[in-house]
């Protein structure tokens, strides 16, 4: 009898820690944590990275091993206070930056098309200023603003029972970019963005039907514009045989596959990388995933893939528990955009799809890419601030340094001002309204509210001074 009593005792004891584990991960800031720490592991990552895949090119190209490197560094400290400022920002502030943003994306876009720099056959790179920056990676940033305050503003003036409410402007908008990046030949970031607005739809409760039609849509232009580029075509024959051409086309992939193969389970060892010796192209970009899997193994491929699996999970965290249509939205769009971007990537370089080109988010060199996704991730952090809960807990906390800095420059009575001119700031008496538990008869007093007013509960406006 004394052993069941002790199974039953040592099972309590293991329910309670599970408990009390789970608790702890429902804390009102959890989703805020978990978006930085897996963003700054990702960024430090990335950092050892590029030191490590570029040394040899370095040198070749300017003699010292860390000047690819000094230049991700930098991109990597224009990023971080953009996104601290930005985790600090009312969400007002992104809601009207996204219109500004779209327009300029699409100025930038146009111009590189005209004007551009063209690499390896592909036209995505502007000079501006001596700087060379490739256009269509803030875009991605521009169009999860704007797409969301468009689809928010439609459920907030209930506008969502008709069809074409749910697709103009929004499906015009991302066929403009789509249509400008495809001129600069670059398919993976134009699938991106249509990743982005299928997940939008998804989130408003798009009809199955038009789902369904447009993901269809989105597949047919694919296969089109494959169809139509000899180079392409190219590229889907070396996906389904590289071994055909191992010399040519096949040449990238076989050797990341290679990468892989040779890091075995722990790995060669940080620096220790063969591939990067001029064997594998781009792999300090396009084929970093690789890099990582022959230096740690299988080990750190699973650490990089569990790490944006909890990005993607604490993203979803946030779009589940903000009460805004905008935070909700925005939210979901950014993660669908960055995990979406990680997926095509990872799924390239171990040979689930053809080469794309598209960089490792966070991760892979380049500070066109790097930037605006550290941007994005303040965005982030900042809707996971404002959760309900997590509201609650910095408010007890007071204001932080950088909060009455920003409120000095004016910027958080800016957002509270234009979110009084939206209509969504009314004063009330006592009503009677269901309580945070759910409970009716509740009384609650609300002297701000935001959304769409019934007309019963607008106020008459007063027309003396």
């Amino acid at each position: 009898m004394a052993r069941p009593r002790g199974r039953a005792a040592t099972g309590g004891r293991e329910r309670a820690l599970w408990r009390e584990w789970a608790r702890s991960l429902d804390r009102p800031l959890t989703s805020y944590y978990l978006v930085l720490g897996t963003g700054v592991m990702l960024i430090a990552l990335g950092l050892v990275m590029v030191l490590s895949s570029t040394m040899v090119n370095s040198i070749t190209e300017t003699g010292s091993a860390f000047s690819m490197f000094q230049r991700q560094m930098v991109s990597a400290c224009i990023g971080l206070p953009l996104m601290i400022v930005a985790s600090h920002l009312p969400l007002t502030v992104f809601r009207i930056a996204g219109y500004p943003a779209m327009i300029i994306s699409v100025l930038l876009l146009l111009l590189t098309a005209f004007q551009g720099t063209e690499v390896n056959g592909a036209m995505r790179w502007l000079e501006i200023g001596g700087l060379t920056i490739q256009p269509s990676e803030p875009a991605k940033l521009a169009f999860a603003l704007w797409g969301a305050n468009v689809l928010a503003r439609r459920e907030e003036l209930r506008e969502m029972t008709e069809w074409r409410h749910l697709l103009f402007p929004l499906l015009p908008g991302v066929g403009l970019l789509a249509l400008l990046v495809l001129l600069g030949s670059d398919l993976s970031t134009t699938l991106v963005l249509l990743l982005v607005f299928l997940a939008l739809l998804w989130v408003v409760g798009a009809p199955g039907r038009m789902f369904v039609a447009m993901f269809g849509l989105v597949l047919a232009l694919a296969v089109i514009i494959i169809a139509i580029e000899p180079y392409r075509i190219t590229r889907v024959t070396a996906f389904l045989d590289p071994g055909a051409d191992p010399t040519g086309d096949g040449f990238q992939s076989l050797h990341g596959l290679y990468a892989l193969g040779t890091g075995g389970v722990f790995g060669v060892g940080i620096g220790a990388s063969r591939e990067k010796w001029g064997f594998l192209p781009f792999a300090e970009s396009d084929f970093i995933f690789a890099i990582i899997g022959e230096e740690f193994g299988l080990i750190g491929t699973l650490v990089v893939v569990s790490l944006f699996g909890v990005l993607g999970y604490a993203g979803l965290r946030v779009a589940r528990r903000v009460e805004e249509p905008f935070a909700r939205l925005a939210a979901v769009a950014v993660i669908a955009w960055i995990l979406g971007q990680a997926m095509i990537n990872i799924a390239a370089v171990i040979g689930l799809v053809p080469v794309t080109g598209i960089p490792l988010p966070l991760v892979s060199y380049g500070g066109s890419s790097l930037v605006p996704t550290m941007l994005a991730l303040g965005v982030l952090l900042a809707l996971a601030k404002s959760e309900p809960q997590a509201r609650k807990a910095l408010a007890a906390r007071g204001p932080s340094r950088l909060q009455r800095a920003l409120s000095w420059l004016g910027l958080e009575n800016v957002g509270a001002s234009v979110h009084k001119r939206g209509g969504a700031t009314v004063t009330r008496r006592s009503t009677t309204a269901r309580g945070p538990r759910g409970n009716r008869g509740a009384r609650t007093t609300a002297k701000h509210r935001s959304g769409p007013v019934p007309a019963g509960d607008r106020p008459r406006r007063n027309r003396r001074p």
